[in-house]
């Protein structure tokens, strides 16, 4: 009899449980295409969002500033992308958090030069392709800082991270903020070699997932789910490696479609779980590398007057309590 009761309790907790994410509002979150919202996929494919409790539609969205402003819209409820961009977008009013980390770039990001410049400082005056508004503006801009520079001091030529590498290699300009392949081609070449790449910058480009406060406030267990099903999703990945490519690839289409392409470029990053995450945020008494990319990232935009909150700062950003 208590057997039998048991198991009746146990089979009614799972119907609650599954009733309540299959009823539950369901959640959007947008990214673009790239390999580190491939567990988003494989949380998806094997069930763990649901599994955990909160109903989620993944959307590809490739046009940053459509995104972003969907997001402050309250069109979508979830964005990621790196942590330096979403200080462009934020609204007086609207407070805007991180509260998950999800891959950290360990050498797909960089710059390449002439082999004459061989620390950032020669840089100055000199000729450098990158993306106004972009990641690349954003590191090259905190490299030049740690240097003592700023951006004037160097002459920008205004690029796509594609069109940049590729400018480089063809001898066009001095230096280059691109990501792989682009890299490598640039170093291979007889003029150039690798100045700096992400492994040697550790934590300052990485991407993070981030909502309103009031999605916060509204959706907290859903969102608490989503953390769990994103650290399920990291163990499949490390349990099954083969499987989890293959579905990530097929997830995030696009120019990684491919597993094979997809495992390539997956060398350039680290997949962030929950402990790699304390490190980052790390706690208010002693803040994290993330603490660090946010600051430099609100100084740099600001400097460019393109923070449109006044006043802000990271305490007003970062939410530790997800992944504590």
């Amino acid at each position: 009899m208590l057997k039998t009761l048991g198991k009746l309790l146990l089979a009614t907790t799972a119907s609650v449980a599954l009733a309540g994410a299959v009823n539950a509002e369901t959640l959007t979150l947008a990214h673009s295409t790239w390999v580190g919202y491939g567990p988003f996929y494989i949380a998806q494919d094997k069930g763990y969002f649901e599994e955990e409790g909160i109903d989620l539609e993944l959307r590809v969205m490739e046009n940053t500033p459509i995104k972003m402003g969907a997001l402050m819209a309250g069109q979508i409820d979830l964005v990621a992308s790196t942590a330096d961009e979403f200080p462009l977008y934020m609204k007086p009013g609207t407070p805007l958090h991180y509260f998950l980390a999800v891959d950290n770039s360990n050498g797909g990001d960089g710059v390449v030069s002439h082999t004459d410049i061989t620390a950032v400082s020669d840089l100055r005056g000199r000729t450098v392709a990158f993306e106004e508004g972009s990641v690349s503006q954003f590191f090259i801009n905190a490299l030049l800082r740690e240097a003592g520079m700023k951006q004037d001091d160097i002459s920008m030529v205004n690029m796509t991270a594609t069109d940049a590498g590729v400018a480089f290699t063809a001898n066009r300009v001095d230096a280059a903020v691109t990501w792989e392949p682009h890299l490598s081609q640039g170093s291979a070449t007889d003029h150039g070699h690798l100045l700096v790449d992400s492994s040697q910058k550790p934590g300052l480009i990485v991407d993070v997932v981030a909502a309103r406060a009031d999605t916060i406030a509204e959706h907290r267990g859903e969102l608490e789910a989503f953390v769990r099903a994103w650290q399920r999703a990291l163990d499949f990945l490390a349990a099954n490696p083969d499987d989890a490519f293959a579905i990530m690839a097929a997830g995030v289409g696009g120019w990684l479609e491919d597993p094979e392409e997809f495992k390539a470029t997956v060398t350039g990053i680290e997949y962030l779980g929950l402990d790699r995450n304390r490190e980052m945020f790390g706690t208010a008494d002693a803040p994290g590398q993330l603490d660090t990319t946010l600051g430099y990232a609100i100084e740099i935009w600001s400097d460019f007057g393109k923070v449109q909150v006044e006043g802000l700062s990271t305490a007003d950003v970062l939410d530790r309590s997800f992944i504590n």
